[in-house]
Order: C-alpha cells, then sequence, then structure tokens
C-alpha cells in the first residue's frame, strides 16, 4: 500500500495536470494578493495610523460596517450563482473591485474616510465575498468529486498564502519607504488594481461562458430572479440543513470563527497599543512578521496534513482534533503575549482555521446538488463572516484597551474544547451512522476527465 505522503503527492499531481483547475486557481491567486494589497491600504489608515485613534469598540463596529451588508443580503445573492454563469461572474465582480479601487484609494489619500469611503470599501469588500463563493462553487466543474478535498486545501491555502503575500509586501513597502501616513496608505491600497484585474482578465480567457457552471439554470427574467430570491434563499437553508454531515461541520466553523474574532481583537489591539502611545509604526511590524509568518506556516501546514488525514481517519475526526490542538495551543502560548510565542498560537489557530475550511468546503461541494451550491456557499461565507463580527464584539465587551488579557484568553481555550467535543458527539455520530466519504481513498487513475 502506498504511503499517505506517496498518495498525496500523486493526488496534487493528478489536481494540478487539470488545466482548468490550474487556471482557476490562478484566478483565485491573482484576486487575493490584490485583496492583500487593499486591505494593508485600508488596515493602515484605519488602525495603525498614528494620527487615528481607535478604541475596541471602534475597531468591531469598522468590521462590522464592512462585512455585515453584504453578509445579510449574501444568501439572496447566492442565487444569482445558481442562475447566472459563474465564469462571468468571476469576470465582472473583479473588474468592477478594480474600478472602485481607484476613488478609494484617492479617498484614503486624501484623508476622507466619510460615507463615500465606507461605501466603497463595503462595495469592494462584498464584491470579493461573491466572488469567493463562486470560485468554491466553480471547482466541482474542473476537479473530479474524489479529488475535491485535495483541490479545496490546495485552493484555500494558496488562497490565503497569496493574501499574506500581498499584505506582507505592503507592509514591507510601507517600512521601507516611510510610508505610514494617509497619502502612503492611499499609494498602497491603489496598487489592488493590478491584481484584480489581472484575475478578471485570466477568468475571462480562460473559460466559456458555461465551463464553470450552473449546470442547469432556471429561465427567467431579472425582475423574477428578484421576487423569487428570498424563496430561493429559503430553499437553499433547507437543503443545506437536509445534508447534515456537512451543516454540522459548518456550524463547528462557525463556533470557531467566533472565538478566532476574540483573539484578531486582542491581537490588532497588542500591536496597536505601542503605535497609539508613541506613533512608532515599525515598532509594531517585527510582532507583526512573526505573527504572520506563523499564520502563513499554519496554512501550509493545514495544507499538507488535511487531505490525506482526512482520508485516513475521516474528516469529522480531523476537524474535532485540529479544534482541541487550537484550544491547547492558545492555553500554552497566549498568556505570555510575547509575539514569538503568539506565532506558535496562531500556527495552531491557522492549521485549524483553514483545516476547517477545507472540510467544511468539501463536504458542501459533495454533499450538495451543483444547482443549490451557490446559495450554499453564500450561505456558508455569511456564517463565517457573522460570527467573526460576533466575535469581535465578544472581545470589544471583555478585552482591556492593551488586548492582554489572561482570562479572556483562558475562555477562548476552552471554548474551543467545548465546541470540538460538541462536534465530536454531533457531527461525529452522524458521520459514523451515514459513512464519510472523504475518508475513502482517492483512485489512482483518472477516472473523470476534466471539462475544462
Amino acid at each position: 500500500m502506498p504511503s499517505p505522503g506517496s498518495t498525496r503527492s500523486h493526488n496534487l499531481r493528478a489536481v494540478l495536470r487539470h488545466r482548468g483547475f490550474r487556471r482557476l486557481l490562478g484566478v483565485r491567486m491573482l484576486s487575493h494578493v490584490g485583496d492583500g494589497w487593499f486591505q494593508a491600504g485600508l488596515a493602515g489608515s484605519v488602525l495603525f495610523n498614528p494620527e487615528k485613534a481607535t478604541n475596541p469598540l471602534a475597531i468591531a463596529v469598522g468590521f462590522a460596517l464592512l462585512l455585515l451588508p453584504y453578509s445579510l443580503v449574501g444568501p439572496y445573492v447566492g442565487g444569482f450563482l445558481d442562475r447566472w454563469s459563474r465564469r462571468s461572474i468571476l469576470f465582472v465582480a473583479n473588474l468592477l473591485r478594480a474600478l472602485l479601487v481607484i476613488p478609494a484609494a484617492l479617498l484614503i489619500f486624501n484623508a476622507d474616510e466619510g460615507l463615500g469611503f465606507l461605501t466603497l470599501s463595503f462595495l469592494i469588500i462584498g464584491f470579493n465575498r461573491f466572488f469567493v463563493a463562486g470560485v468554491s462553487a466553480a471547482i466541482p466543474h474542473v476537479v473530479e468529486d474524489r479529488r475535491l478535498v485535495t483541490a479545496n486545501s490546495l485552493a484555500t491555502t494558496m488562497g490565503s498564502v497569496c493574501f499574506a503575500l500581498g499584505l506582507c509586501t505592503a507592509f514591507a513597502a510601507l517600512t521601507a519607504f516611510d510610508l505610514a501616513s494617509y497619502h502612503g496608505y492611499g499609494v498602497i491600497a491603489s496598487v489592488a488594481v493590478v491584481g484584480y484585474t489581472a484575475s478578471a482578465l485570466l477568468a475571462r480567457w480562460s473559460f466559456g461562458k458555461d465551463d464553470l457552471g450552473p449546470d442547469h439554470p432556471p429561465s427567467a427574467s431579472l425582475r423574477n430572479v428578484l421576487a423569487s430570491s428570498g424563496r430561493e434563499m429559503v430553499d437553499g437553508v433547507r437543503h443545506l440543513a437536509a445534508q447534515r454531515g456537512a451543516a454540522y461541520a459548518l456550524l463547528a466553523q462557525s463556533g470557531q470563527r467566533v472565538l478566532f474574532g476574540v483573539l484578531t481583537l486582542s491581537a490588532l489591539l497588542m500591536f496597536r497599543s505601542p503605535v497609539a502611545e508613541d506613533g512608532d509604526v515599525s515598532g509594531a511590524v517585527p510582532g507583526l512578521a512573526a505573527v504572520f509568518i506563523g499564520g502563513g506556516v499554519g496554512n501550509l501546514a493545514a495544507s499538507v496534513l488535511t487531505p490525506p488525514l482526512a482520508r485516513r481517519v475521516a474528516g469529522w475526526r480531523w476537524l474535532t482534533l485540529l479544534l482541541a490542538l487550537e484550544g491547547l495551543a492558545i492555553a500554552v502560548f497566549g498568556p505570555s503575549f510575547s509575539p514569538y510565542l503568539l506565532a506558535i498560537a496562531v500556527f495552531f489557530v491557522n492549521l485549524a482555521g483553514q483545516g476547517a475550511k477545507i472540510i467544511v468546503d468539501t463536504d458542501l461541494q459533495h454533499e450538495c446538488a451543483d444547482d443549490y451550491r451557490g446559495r450554499v456557499f453564500s450561505l456558508s461565507d455569511t456564517m463565517f463572516n457573522v460570527s467573526f463580527v460576533v466575535g469581535l464584539f465578544l472581545g470589544a465587551l471583555v478585552l482591556p484597551t492593551d488586548g492582554r488579557s489572561v482570562e479572556v484568553l483562558f475562555s477562548v481555550s476552552l471554548g474551543f474544547v467545548v465546541v470540538a467535543i460538541w462536534y465530536a458527539f454531533t457531527g461525529g455520530r452522524w458521520a459514523m451512522r451515514v459513512g464519510d466519504d472523504i475518508r475513502q481513498p482517492e483512485p489512482e487513475p483518472e477516472t473523470v476527465a476534466a471539462r475544462v
């Protein structure tokens, strides 16, 4: 029997052999590099700007204003992913983002963060959520079903790595050229135009109109689509609820995201504190760099470990173990608040978060019919964002202004363990009852030709 390492290597080569998957992966990677640059400029102007005072509640409100409006309408919008050409959606979404970044960057450059800036930022981030849901719904059209776990692992991880690459290069430019001002943050944000435009053009040139689905789009006018969107959203929720294995995994991921929101606010406050005290942005860079590196390595580790282990021990067991390890790592490495020990904790946090995302996406793709995938992934994205914002507000209620609280860290650590135990009893019991398809080995030969 081949070793897990050789099996994974074979699966990875088999996935990358599909030209359609390689191109779809490139579309996602280019877009996430642009996200890194835009959000670096956005975060710099709002969170790490010495000219601006920010408290925990203000940070939570800022995230809520950017994430919640789209999240509340996302399940309705998801119906369009099941009606319109997903290739066209990927192209138009990123082309619109490229156009919107230009005025947004100018507003940052001129220190104008009023309603216009908030609206543009919301639209840019909102179109990104639409884009990511479209990519996830499209993956089963370029990879056969039994290689979805490997494809999701690679796509999710490379997306995160490219986002981190955009962030890191942006912050490196800020430090190297002393751009820590509204003008500098505006310049950094404007570079995102390159990534978004390249991603849009690659999607347009790489795929035919119907290559990425949906397979059986219902024919209806735009007016009828809008009128029926509420009913279709309810149908999507019911379809997801009927897929119990995927639904339990999604709920576990949502619990993880709530606790992750608390940790994120704690880290932001911790690294912002010296900036607020002496206005020195460069002093926070080494600690931030260590945390980013730890998170990036965690993402890569999730990509390497999740496919073989999910098949070997079953996806629900691997997800349960990840949640428990995450809680243990926070309790061991968090209370010192040393940036370098925090980097180790972040490694486990990202390992668990990325592994959970791979498992959840694979479950949704595997269990949900293609005619519902757009709505299901939009609903998943909504839960992903809303639970994160809930965690930010919980953190704003209990965290001090410098983000350092041992009591909160231990509570979060316990929370991860509780989520792991709950999921082991619910998702695990269901998986053992019906069988866990992710556990089955993927076939050695190619059984399904790529569609594109």
